[in-house]
């Protein structure tokens, strides 16, 4: 049997990560600014809506400051140790920032029970004044994060960042909402109703990015591939019989690897460069995979009867 190991290394254009870093110190220090004014506020207006929004927007801080460490480490290129960069740190603090979300949702949950059973008095013209200036704030950030680019759909990290912000805004529109419904009904349990469907609304986005991130940490297929169609789309590239030992994983958000062995004729590895430089081509215009590691065969081996997914120890 012979055997041609072949690499292909190549990275997709995105958007420029010093603007994004930008965006996120920026967004920081915003967010931080606002959480001391929306404090003082509370406290002076003896508004426990108002103190807990200040807890939530200080969760927020927390995380664009996780998510600016996260987008500097993935930026990073890789060395002799990490030899694939640190794309994955950015995932990781997707990750960490989702199951914060959780644990937000959760206080949110236990404070609205709390106040629906011992409601308490609200200054409106007060909530209503703060919460206006934390919903513009937020609407920026969000369209800071995710509307000037559209990061938010492909790093999961600024995604994870991104919904905080968007949670935010939502819970500033319901303190809004709540302090006019209560000022005209003086049904002081409007606010944590509103609460509690904010925090449904945070853990069914949290839930998406821990499962997304996940499976990325898990090097599970990724989002929106399937093996069988990568493995069908590589048997009709001419000069391939079969293909076998197939592997797709995830580096970071974006960037996808591939590992297989590839069935061809017996030939020169000069006469094979065609066929690799089109299985490159097809992985990387019909799949986004442009990080590759193929090894071609001339004759079956012992691995091509086995599955495709790693359920069992090889050895090459």
């Amino acid at each position: 049997m012979a055997h041609a190991h072949t690499h292909s290394h190549s990275h997709p254009h995105g958007h420029s990560p010093a603007a994004t870093g930008r965006v996120l110190f920026a967004s920081l220090i915003l967010t931080a600014a606002y959480v001391v004014v929306e404090a003082i506020a509370g406290f002076r207006a003896h508004s426990l809506a108002l103190l807990s929004d200040a807890g939530h927007n200080f969760t927020d801080a927390f995380a664009l400051l996780l998510a600016a460490i996260g987008f500097y480490l993935q930026t990073r290129p890789g060395d002799h140790v990490k030899t694939f960069g640190y794309q994955r740190a950015g995932v990781l603090v997707a990750f960490i920032n989702a199951v914060i979300l959780v644990v937000l949702a959760g206080l949110l949950f236990y404070e609205s029970y709390q106040r629906l059973i011992h409601p308490e008095p609200v200054a409106e013209t007060t909530m209503i004044t703060v919460a206006a200036v934390g919903l513009l704030l937020n609407l920026a950030i969000v369209w800071g994060l995710g509307g000037s680019h559209g990061g938010q759909e492909r790093d999961l990290n600024l995604r994870a960042a991104w919904i905080h912000m968007l949670g935010d805004a939502a819970s500033s529109a319901g303190i809004i909402a709540g302090a006019i419904a209560i000022r005209y009904t003086g049904i002081e349990q409007i606010d944590p109703i509103l609460s509690i469907l904010i925090g449904i609304m945070i853990v069914a986005s949290a839930w998406g990015i821990i499962k997304d991130s996940l499976n990325i940490l898990l090097e599970g297929l990724p989002k929106g591939l399937k093996l069988s169609e990568v493995s069908a789309e590589l048997r009709h590239v001419p000069g391939v019989i079969d293909v076998h030992d197939l592997h797709i994983w995830s580096l970071g958000s974006e960037a996808h690897a591939l590992c297989c062995h590839l069935l061809i004729e017996d030939m020169p590895p000069s006469a094979s460069e065609s066929i690799l430089r089109c299985v490159n081509q097809v992985l990387g215009e019909r799949f986004a995979i442009h990080h590759t590691t193929i090894q071609f065969e001339h004759s079956k081996c012992a691995l091509a009867d086995v599955s495709c997914t790693m359920t069992k120890q090889h050895q090459h």
